[in-house]
């Protein structure tokens, strides 16, 4: 009885572990539910990759939309209309109407000496301080984030110190300025403001400085000005690119693309045929306004390569060297795209330029 016993109950236990390994057998081991995450995460990456451009193609307002990137409205959190909070207490915030149902917010910002004088003046004051005779300067800043980033508001510090005045906008749809952003329109708010500061600054030089896609849209008004018979004083490039074409081609975004079946004709045709261009090579052909093209090595955005190409266009159609000008910066410097501003030697670069273009 008890040898039958112990039998029985060995079986039980056998069974028991049988049951128990079947059971946890059936069970997917952590590494097998991992792989299987990991193929269908990778799949859906290639799904979205092969995507993209075919995208792109059907709906051409997404390439706008990566061309301006206006609705990236960084810093966040920032009251446009209150330049002070950003220690622009000399700066006075002004919306201007460049077309119907398109409004401009805009800075003016008086030289760092007036700062004092400027408390609690209107904006009267300010558009009669551009008469005085001291140089102003428009800038133009480049796609993404508004007239409050950092970096350019770095460069207005810059120029209000040397004694400038600086005019800083937000194009159409950027900021707080209404529309939507295209090559033409944002050429056409630079004209409107250029020709505003003109009615108002009486013989006080007038300098267009663009950064990044701001040196299309500087070249483009400067070329547009040509054809109206008016040479603007100077113009100022900053981490320039040939021509969105090839500037497109070069940008961080693309290389995921480069080696893509039809690249070109997915991004960069694309671009083109919905009038996205700015064409800097091609206008330089045509300016004959004193040109200074400042560029960093480690540029990273658009490659240094590109600013000597313009440097030899501009050379070469004004046939001067007195004309055109170009300060490389060190890539030990570290200023990649946006750091130029930083340089302690760029206030002489600046006075330099300006003083060159006194009558």
């Amino acid at each position: 009885m008890r040898k039958r016993t112990g039998d029985r109950d060995s079986k039980k236990q056998k069974t028991a572990r049988d049951e128990a390994g079947v059971s946890s057998s059936a069970q997917p081991r952590p590494s097998s539910r991992l792989l299987w995450w990991f193929k269908r995460g990778l799949l859906v990456v290639c799904v979205i990759y092969v995507s993209v451009p075919f995208m792109m193609r059907q709906f051409p307002d997404i390439i706008k939309h990566l061309v301006f990137s206006h609705r990236v409205r960084v810093p966040f959190f920032v009251n446009l209309s209150q330049p002070a909070d950003l220690y622009l207490n000399h700066t006075v915030n002004m919306y201007l109407k460049s077309e119907q149902g398109i409004s401009l917010g805009v800075w003016h910002t008086v030289p760092e000496s007036q700062w004092k004088e400027a408390q609690g003046k209107d904006l009267e004051w300010y558009q009669d301080s551009l008469g005085a005779g001291i140089p102003i300067i428009i800038y133009l800043h480049g796609n993404g984030g508004t007239r409050a980033a950092s970096h350019r508001v770095g460069v207005i510090h810059v120029l209000s110190a040397i004694g400038y005045h600086v005019l800083a906008l937000d194009y159409r749809g950027f900021g707080d300025s209404t529309g939507e952003p295209t090559e033409v329109g944002l050429t056409t708010d630079t004209l409107y403001l250029y020709q505003w500061v003109k009615a108002r600054s009486g013989s006080s030089l007038v300098v267009l400085w663009g950064h990044s896609l701001g040196t299309g849209v500087a070249t483009n008004t400067a070329v547009k000005l040509i054809e109206q018979g008016i040479v603007v004083d100077g113009v100022i490039i900053e981490g320039a690119y040939t021509n969105i074409r090839q500037g497109g081609a070069h940008h961080p975004f693309a290389w995921f693309y480069l080696k893509f079946p039809g690249f070109e004709y997915f991004f960069l045709d694309t671009m083109a045929e919905n009038n996205v261009i700015f064409p800097n090579d091609e206008n330089l052909k045509r300016m004959r306004s004193r040109l200074l093209i400042l560029h960093a090595e480690d540029d990273h955005i658009v490659p240094i390569h590109m600013a000597q190409q313009l440097y030899e266009i501009a050379q070469s159609a004004q046939n001067s060297e007195n004309q055109v000008k170009m300060i490389p910066f060190a890539g030990s410097l570290g200023y990649l795209h946006n750091g130029l501003y930083k340089d302690p030697h760029l206030p002489d670069i600046i006075r330099e330029f300006v003083h060159t273009l006194a009558p």
